[in-house]
């Protein structure tokens, strides 16, 4: 099969793309590399960061010669509606050539986008989101900005009319599941993340007698919207409380590579107070051997068919949730090793990326 994937969130599509390819399918991958997270892309669709008229120039023409070489694939998968750094009225341009040039193509519910900021921002699908904790919104502004761009907008108007269009549509948390499943539940699928695994990559975390090592990586201008700003006030709070008995590595907006490094090191990663899913990030550290404070609620597990054992310390939207959650692995680190071999058992077992590979396949093939 020949696959395009467009367009890169936390690096689904280049995980993707390699589980993919182990199975032998050819794959392209053009995206933006997720702007400063720089994921690895066959084709680059970057966009200069100078706004000059000149820069807008030249990255039309980047464009126009890349999408001239994206033709005659059986799929194309989009990250997103919204999947180049355009303004709305000028993706359907792009998207409409990808229509013309394919026989199917599917869009991913990854993030936000028109159902999902719908489903986030009226108060009952959810018992906290990324903009509502119960009927309260929790960013005013940010909430003022969603609702003008997302929904009454024109990035609104873009993803009704590509999600009507698509052949199918991919579903990679909970959330965004329940979003999409009261509006197009004919053509929807929930498939896991991918992450790569090997018997190699991940090991029993907190077998030493020293502190625990905690790791927070903040975006600074998503944390209030990620509640890393909350996870972060959790965390000076337990360090100040046991400082022989906590280090804390703290990194801001690294490369890829660089966050895998400095989180290698470490036995517990914060992630995502808002979320009830771990998403990629957290994904990624549990199948390294880490242990995974943030979000773990019953609906996730249940989507995923697990009775067993539930190995991230789940926590509700609020600093004092946090502080206790961290307060009792302080208390308890003997705890560490049994949580970070149930994490990495708990990838393999539903994240693998050559089984979820196999899983859009058999979608995309059945769509």
């Amino acid at each position: 099969m020949k696959v395009l994937l467009v367009g890169e969130y936390s690096n689904v599509h280049h995980t993707l793309a390699q589980g993919l390819r182990a199975l032998g399918h050819d794959v392209t991958l053009a995206t933006d590399g997720d702007g400063w997270k720089n994921y690895p892309r066959d084709i680059d669709l970057k966009r200069p960061e100078d706004a000059s008229l000149w820069s807008k120039f030249c990255y039309g023409l980047q464009l126009e010669r890349a999408f001239a070489r994206l033709n005659r694939y059986d799929v194309v998968q989009l990250i997103n509606p919204i999947f180049l750094p355009l303004r709305a009225e000028r993706i359907m341009r792009y998207y409409r050539r990808l229509r013309s040039r394919t026989k199917k193509l599917f869009v991913g519910a990854f993030g936000i986008d028109y159902y999902y900021a719908q489903a986030a921002l009226d108060g009952h699908t959810y018992r906290y989101s990324d903009f509502m904790v119960g009927q309260t919104p929790h960013l005013f502004e940010d909430c003022a900005t969603w609702i003008a761009d997302w929904v009454e907008g024109g990035k609104g108007q873009v993803c009704r009319e590509v999600m009507a269009d698509c052949d199918g549509i991919v579903a990679g948390l909970y959330e965004y599941h329940a979003a999409y499943a009261r509006v197009y539940p004919e053509k929807l699928a929930f498939i896991p993340f991918p992450i790569a695994t090997s018997p190699d990559k991940g090991r029993v975390r907190g077998t030493s007698d020293g502190p625990v090592r905690f790791f927070i990586g903040i975006q600074r201008h998503r944390s209030l919207y990620k509640g890393t700003d909350v996870m972060w006030r959790a965390l000076e709070r337990t360090a100040s409380a046991f400082p022989e008995r906590c280090e804390v590595v703290r990194v801001e907006n690294v490369p890829f590579a660089e966050y895998c490094r400095l989180m290698d090191k470490s036995d517990v990663i914060l992630d995502q107070i808002y979320s009830y899913t771990p998403a990629m990030n957290a994904l990624e550290a549990m199948a390294r051997g880490m242990v995974v404070v943030g979000g773990g609620e019953p609906e996730n597990y249940a989507i995923l068919g697990i009775d067993g054992p539930r190995p991230i310390i789940n926590v509700q939207p609020y600093e004092r949730s946090v502080y206790e959650a961290l307060c009792r692995l302080v208390r308890h680190p003997d705890a560490i090793p049994t949580l970070s071999q149930q994490s990495m058992a708990y990838v393999r077992r539903h994240h693998d990326v050559r089984q979820v590979a196999q899983q859009y396949v058999d979608f995309w093939t059945r769509l």
